[in-house]
């Protein structure tokens, strides 16, 4: 096996490691308010998360992969470049996602893999190479890392406004939970988290697969970006087989650590982050499933009993989303410079 060959294999598994801690972050926030508001026991929601999470990226397109996979243009850049970019961008981003992960905050791994992307691209390629996405902009257009940036910047405040009138929506349905809405909740749980495990496969797993596409693409064994169908599989079973790992410190924080979570908020956050992935990837950008589920349960505790909302710790969970790109820009340039200085 030639060193590239080698240093393909090593990305690939990487990947894999990249979507097994994306997998168990966002595994985490989809089940939390279905085992607080004791509508569904841990295994039954987190096997129906999985599974919907490994169908999805084989229904839908691959266009969420097309965006994050282009955005830094390593076509033409030697070997050693384009491998430099995208192990500092993947370094970067499995480090933060696991000291989230320990410290037991939300956090998005979508966030993470872009920010390292940036500070890897930056060191190795330079501001030239990355497609910035400005001049776009100015015509009305979303293309290149601008598009990346509003689709993850903006999903959170869309999850926050649709989780809040979802919540509306549901206590003017439900004036009175009888015994008859509570069945109802119960079954519709099946749906809605069904659902939202299917929007996150959608689009999370595209992120990992777009990493693969980039190296395919640096090392002539495609001429065109393109995601093979082994390249899905293997991303979509690490995605999946990370919702089965152990996700309580995050659980905790979200479903017992923000407001007493009840059967109506569990499929009324559900629904709302649902709603916001399914159309974030309807027109490719991609979103941050942490963060839009945890920005749809604040806007149902705003929407119930605001004064209930343990807004410190809301605060405590934003303030590690501001932190995430900044670090893992920083990051990803550091472990870029760390391999050029050491396999130069």
């Amino acid at each position: 096996m030639d060193t590239f060959n080698l240093s393909i294999l090593i990305v690939i598994l990487m990947v894999g490691l990249f979507d097994f801690t994306n997998g168990f972050h966002d595994a985490a926030d989809m089940v939390a308010t279905a085992i607080a508001s004791h509508l569904m026991s841990p295994a039954l929601a987190i096997s129906i998360v999985s599974i919907f999470t490994f169908i999805a990226p084989f229904v839908v397109g691959l266009t969420v992969a097309d965006t994050v996979g282009t955005f830094i243009n390593i076509r033409g850049t030697s070997q050693h470049t384009a491998q430099s970019v995208v192990i500092g961008a993947l370094l970067a981003a499995i480090c933060f996602n696991l000291a989230t992960w320990w410290l037991g905050y939300p956090s998005s791994s979508s966030n993470s893999l872009a920010g390292g992307l940036v500070g890897a691209g930056l060191y190795a390629v330079g501001t030239e190479k990355i497609n910035w996405g400005i001049n776009s902009l100015t015509s009305g257009h979303l293309e290149g890392l601008m598009k990346v940036v509003v689709g993850l910047f903006a999903s959170p405040f869309m999850g926050f406004l649709i989780g809040f009138f979802v919540m509306k929506a549901f206590i003017a349905l439900f004036k009175r939970l009888t015994i008859k809405a509570n069945k109802w909740l119960k079954y519709s749980q099946y749906f809605s988290i069904a659902w939202l495990g299917f929007s996150h496969g959608a689009n999370d797993a595209q992120k990992g697969m777009a990493i693969i596409g980039m190296m395919l693409l640096a090392s002539g064994k495609n001429q065109l970006f393109d995601i093979p169908t082994w390249a899905i599989f293997w991303c979509a079973s690490a995605i999946t087989l990370g919702t089965l790992f152990d996700g309580w410190r995050i659980i905790k924080t979200l479903g017992y650590k923000l407001f007493r979570v009840t059967p109506v908020h569990s499929v009324a956050n559900q629904i709302g982050a649902a709603i916001v992935n399914t159309l974030a990837t309807s027109i490719s950008a991609p979103t941050s499933t942490t963060q839009v589920v945890t920005a749809t349960l604040l806007g149902n505790g705003a929407a119930k009993k605001p004064l209930h909302v343990k807004w410190k710790t809301a605060l405590g969970i934003l303030s590690v989303w501001w932190v995430n790109i900044p670090a893992t820009i920083i990051l990803g340039w550091l472990f870029c410079f760390i391999y050029n200085s050491l396999w130069s």
